[in-house]
């Protein structure tokens, strides 16, 4: 695992329309209960002021985990108002993750979220065999794109986590992503799994896996979403290039969610969309006990509330299932 959620820097586009995707889901989250956070180690000034301004919008309840003169001083520095705050003393970020991740085992919260400590660090906690968030789900990333030229909600995965995922792990990645799809409330996604070309060839194996992954949905090992694959870029993105190449599907042309080969790709691919298409990128990690949000000190604010917003409507349709489930 690397630390890409601190590379790939989202632009905001200038001027975000007043109504846009990200506004939308924002405006979801305000409607639900504030979920309790824990926030590992903010103790720089973005991720601290990150978290405290999703709190004042109503969308999180944080528990600030790290060293708590730290995290005082940095508050006063910037002016960061942190009076009523919970604040759980750590002595560095490795005590941090892993007290984080404690409370969050003890059922003291339901959402992660990174501070200003590594990525790897975090997750070297998360998926501790013994102490960590793991499930039988293979835990992946999910980005939450709002592309301004595109009329979709854009879900790329996985560009952070699994390098070079076979068919099993594949199969997790994608099911992570329908389910954040649909418990965000953004209805049952079209999934493109991507390729250099959309027609089946042994020369390039990331064809075969997505010909197996869409008859995989067919007999119901991955639910939840319409599936086609293989499909290039352009064809899965562009209806008028689906056409040219003569491919009919419900998919082809419309894809919501956009499911790489492997992590390079996906990768290059977000940070494409970022600084050609002006695209903001919210982040979320999936498949563990909880979400957890990723931020990046070069994140937009309006990514940081989506990836915060994202979070919560997952985590609340999670806790409306736990419910009924219960009766």
């Amino acid at each position: 695992m690397r630390d890409h959620a601190d590379t790939i820097a989202p632009i905001s586009a200038a001027a975000p329309a007043p109504d846009s995707k990200y506004d939308r889901l924002i405006a979801r989250a305000k409607e639900k209960r504030p979920a309790v956070t824990m926030v590992a180690h903010p103790c720089d000034e973005s991720s601290l002021r990150g978290a405290i301004e999703a709190a004042e919008l109503g969308i999180i309840e944080p528990v600030l985990v790290g060293p708590a003169a730290k995290i005082t001083a940095v508050a006063r520095e910037h002016g960061i108002d942190i009076k009523g705050r919970q604040v759980v003393d750590a002595p560095h970020s490795e005590a941090a993750a892993a007290k984080a991740v404690e409370l969050i085992r003890e059922s003291k919260g339901e959402l992660l979220m990174k501070g200003s400590l590594h990525t790897d660090e975090l997750m070297r906690a998360v998926t501790s065999s013994s102490t960590g968030l793991r499930t039988a789900r293979r835990i992946s990333h999910v980005f939450v794109m709002d592309v301004p030229t595109y009329p979709e909600t854009l879900f790329i995965t996985d560009a952070a986590i699994n390098i070079f995922p076979d068919l099993e792990v594949k199969r997790d990645i994608i099911q992570n992503a329908i389910d954040l799809f649909v418990d965000v409330g953004l209805g049952t996604p079209r999934v493109a799994i991507l390729s250099a070309v959309e027609t089946v060839t042994p020369k390039i194996p990331s064809t075969i896996d997505a010909a197996a992954l869409c008859k995989m949905a067919d007999r119901g090992q991955i639910t939840g979403g319409v599936l086609d694959g293989p499909l290039a870029f352009d064809n899965a993105i562009d209806p008028e290039a689906a056409r040219i190449k003569g491919i009919k599907s419900p998919v082809a042309g419309r894809a919501q969610i956009l499911v790489v080969p492997d992590l390079e790709a996906g990768n290059m691919l977000a940070k494409n969309l970022t600084f050609l298409a002006k695209a903001d990128a919210a982040g979320l990690v999936l498949g563990a006990r909880v979400p957890i949000i990723l931020t990046s000190r070069a994140d937009s604010v309006r990514s940081r509330m989506a990836s915060a917003a994202a979070a919560v409507l997952y985590a609340d349709a999670r806790r409306k299932r736990a419910t009924v489930a219960a009766v």
